[in-house]
C-alpha cells in the first residue's frame, strides 16, 4: 500500500506516511524510452544511406522526445507526500506538493472528524479531515480500495 504508519499503535506519537503509486521506476523508464526508440528505428534500417532516411528521422527523434518528455512530468506530478501525526492531543497533516511547497493543517485530536464523501467527492470514497473551521483531504491519489482502507485507519487510530 502507498501508504504506512511508521510508529507502533501504543506510541505516544503516530505517524502517518502517505505517497502516490510509483509503477514505473526510472529504470524501467529508461527501459522503456530505449526500446521505443529501438523498435522505432527498425523501420528505417531499409533506409539507411538514403536521403529519406534524414526526411524521417527528426520525427522519430521528436517521438522518442515526446514520450520521454510526458514519462518525466508524469514522475514529477507523483512526487506528492502527505505525512499525517497524530500526538496525545494534536492531529497535524503536512502535504508536500511537487514543486515543493508544504501546505499544514493542524487540530485538536479530539475533535477532528474523518469523512468519506462516497460519490460527492472528486474521486469514489474520497476522504477528509475536519476540524478547526477547515476540511482538508487525504489521500486523494491512492487507489479507491486503498482509500477505503485509509478511512477504516484513520478512524480507528482517531478513537485511541
Amino acid at each position: 500500500m502507498p501508504y504506512r504508519w511508521t510508529s507502533e499503535p501504543d506510541a505516544p506519537t503516530q505517524l502517518l506516511h502517505l505517497w502516490p503509486h510509483q509503477s514505473l521506476p526510472a529504470r524501467g523508464m529508461a527501459a522503456f524510452v530505449l526500446a521505443t526508440f529501438t523498435l522505432l528505428l527498425i523501420p528505417t534500417m531499409p533506409l539507411l544511406g538514403t536521403p529519406l532516411l534524414w526526411g524521417l528521422l527528426p520525427f522519430t527523434l521528436l517521438a522518442v522526445w515526446g514520450l520521454y518528455f510526458a514519462l518525466q512530468h508524469n514522475y514529477r506530478a507523483r512526487q506528492i507526500t502527505e505525512l499525517l501525526s497524530l500526538s496525545g492531543s494534536t492531529a497535524q497533516l503536512v502535504r508536500t506538493n511537487p514543486k515543493g511547497d508544504t501546505q499544514k493543517w493542524e487540530c485538536n485530536r479530539y475533535w477532528t472528524q474523518v469523512t468519506k464523501y462516497e460519490k460527492d467527492g472528486p474521486v469514489p470514497h474520497y476522504i477528509t479531515l475536519k476540524g478547526m473551521g477547515r476540511e482538508v483531504e487525504i489521500g486523494a491519489f491512492l487507489s479507491e480500495d486503498e482509500r477505503i482502507a485509509l478511512y477504516d485507519d484513520l478512524n480507528r487510530a482517531l478513537r485511541r
